[in-house]
């Protein structure tokens, strides 16, 4: 009997081919602009036809103090946006697939030397990941800005046709920064209680309904991190609640920020390789330096367990308390847990990142018997050298 999760299903009033989605993932493929290329669209039609139920597009940045460090990062902060997306949006319709436009602001989370901006956040903590100085508190007027790009962002992919939209509330990005306590250190109606802390997540959906009316806003949400007083799973699950009454459409629940290190894109060792060769400012160190600390990889970077399906208890905590679809993220490559999620009704639907990365393919080959899991060994190499090139699998290899 083939298993419910390969079934047709409805998400936030949409119609998807089965219930597997091919999580965001930064592609590297954009033009200096911040618009997709061909190489964009090839890979999506590529999963489409390799029978992923839905698409979530790699993350796009709401304003120019929003983009990442990695290379080619995605734009949605012009209406050019939405003729260059309308064409690959109609090309992965055709396939039958389903298509969401993830939309952020790194905060933080990116170097100014990237975007040409100082950077930004809830409060002028430094982030220990990005070697950055101070960010610059939000002001009033500059919060209210963000929530007004985040909009814009969700009428343009509402009006080049994408099924829905995605805010990226999880890994430490600036939604995510107001919303836990480690990086939201405000002492106005921005932070402090949670209730505050939320409220620009609450804000920009209450003007969503304003601007696209039903059109269906979803959101990733960390259901912990692993920062000191950060995101705890009690306080996600008091999260949803406030989401699906402010009228989000679904929740992903993941986890981390980039200071948790591999904390939310886990694997059996450090990928110390990757980060000298790819990391900017790592790959800089001398060679008798890296051959020096090489062996250590795994103390200074020691992994984080369970490496496999890490997500799946706080995603049950969500779903308990909402009505609203909940996906999980996070360590899922086998046909086996897949199945045991969906089939047991752990979350309602599954998504993965890197097993697409190496398998385009992975959702039909494990729906024909092909194989019951992905060839990915998680060593996160695609992780590292985002930073530099285009995504692709390096199976736990440096490429020169």
């Amino acid at each position: 009997m083939e298993s419910r999760a390969f079934e047709p299903a409805t998400l936030a009033g949409f119609s998807v081919k089965n219930r597997i989605i091919r999580s965001a993932t930064h592609e590297g493929l954009a033009n200096g602009l911040g618009l997709p290329t061909e190489g964009l669209e090839k890979l999506y039609l590529r999963l489409a036809r390799g029978g992923a139920g839905a698409i979530v597009t790699g993350y796009a940045a709401v304003q120019p103090d929003g983009r990442c460090p990695l290379v080619n990062m995605l734009m949605a902060d012009h209406d050019r946006c939405v003729d260059a997306w309308r064409p690959i949006v109609d090309a992965v319709h055709a396939e039958g697939t389903a298509i969401m436009l993830q939309v952020a602001h790194c905060g933080r989370q990116t170097r100014s030397k990237v975007t040409g901006l100082p950077t930004v956040a809830p409060s002028a903590i430094r982030d220990r990941y990005y070697f950055e100085d101070r960010p610059r508190e939000l002001s009033e007027d500059g919060i209210e800005e963000v929530i007004d790009n985040f909009v814009s962002a969700i009428r343009r992919g509402r009006d080049a046709g994408f099924d829905a939209v995605q805010l990226h509330g999880a890994h430490g990005y600036l939604l995510s920064q107001f919303l836990s306590p480690a990086s939201n250190r405000r002492r106005d109606r921005w932070g402090g209680p949670l209730e505050n802390r939320y409220r620009i997540v609450g804000e920009t959906l209450s003007r969503a309904r304003r601007e696209v009316g039903n059109y269906p806003v979803l959101i990733k949400l960390n259901g912990y991190d692993g920062r000191r007083n950060g995101m705890r799973t009690g306080e996600a699950v008091r999260i949803a609640g406030m989401l699906e009454g402010d009228g989000c459409a679904g929740i992903e629940v993941s986890c981390g920020t980039a200071e948790d290190g591999l904390f939310m894109t886990r694997g059996e060792h450090a990928p110390i390789d990757a980060v000298f060769a790819y990391h900017s400012l790592l790959k800089r160190l001398p060679k008798p330096v890296k051959s020096l600390l090489r062996p250590f990889g795994d103390i200074l970077s020691p992994p984080v367990k369970p490496t496999a399906t890490y997500n799946l208890e706080a995603a049950q905590m969500i779903k308990k308390g909402v009505s609203i679809p909940v996906i999980v993220v996070g360590g899922i490559r086998t046909l086996a847990h897949i199945r045991d999620i969906i089939e047991n009704g752990k979350a309602d639907f599954v998504s993965m990142c890197r097993p697409f990365i190496i398998e385009p393919g992975i959702v039909n080959k494990l729906k024909e018997g092909r194989q019951d899991a992905s060839r990915c060994i998680a060593c996160n190499y695609c992780l590292i050298a985002a930073e530099a090139r285009p995504l692709q699998c390096y199976y736990g290899q440096v490429r020169t």
